[in-house]
């Protein structure tokens, strides 16, 4: 937003003293299964009639689907699957140097394209030493009798 959008609502007539929310522009990544040119057709024509959608990118060989606009992440999830009948999720992989431990449990993902790992930032099931942030709390969590993929020798 730039200073005219804020010199213009105190101006504005139109919206009665209640202040409007303005969405702001997001890149929002979604994994669909995508086959074929027409599902990736039938995908893009889905999402670029979506009110706010400004560019729509699709990788077919990551199963990755790319769009730029001023939308809800789940809005988007929630337009692939209604408008396609397609499985749809918001995209779980990140560049595997964006992870501090990209090979501990739960994190690294056969599935997951080359150079990606599964994003372990917000989900509570992968280990506690994938989300670890300070190295002492790293090396207490690997060799502590809970973890039971810690040292074999202790």
């Amino acid at each position: 937003m730039g200073v005219l959008d804020h010199v213009s609502e105190y101006f504005d007539c139109s919206s009665h003293g209640s202040s409007k929310r303005h969405k702001s522009l997001q890149t929002v990544d979604v994994r669909v299964l995508i086959d074929c040119e027409g599902c990736e057709r039938k995908v893009r024509r889905a999402l670029e009639g979506m009110k706010g959608v400004r560019d729509v990118t699709i990788e077919a060989n990551a199963q990755k689907v790319t769009v730029v606009g001023y939308v809800e992440p789940n809005r988007v999830v929630a337009r692939i699957i209604h408008r396609t009948g397609k499985r749809a999720e918001l995209y779980p992989f990140v560049p595997y140097d964006v992870v501090a431990h990209p090979y501990a449990s739960g994190v690294y993902d056969n599935r997951a394209p080359v150079g990606y790992v599964r994003n372990t930032e917000y989900d509570p099931h992968v280990s506690r030493l994938a989300r670890a942030s300070s190295t002492e709390v790293r090396y207490t969590t690997a060799f502590s009798d809970e973890n039971a993929s810690g040292c074999v020798i202790m």
